[in-house]
């Protein structure tokens, strides 16, 4: 079965937001700071602060 990149990003959609995925980026959220973060997943210091907000994580 041929899987693209769209199919791959659909079928991830779910734990995915901004194109980060949620387990890594709390994982990793305790131990580095938002711009650690920012760098990490190449977000910009805006991007990583609304995850955090619609993470429930202010």
């Amino acid at each position: 079965m041929r899987h693209n990149e769209k199919a791959k990003i659909a079928q991830n959609g779910a734990e995915q937001l901004f194109g980060v995925d949620f387990h890594d980026f709390t994982q990793k959220e305790q131990a580095l700071t938002n711009y650690e973060l920012a760098e990490e997943f190449g977000l910009n210091l805006g991007s990583v602060k609304k995850l955090k907000k619609k993470l429930g994580r202010g």
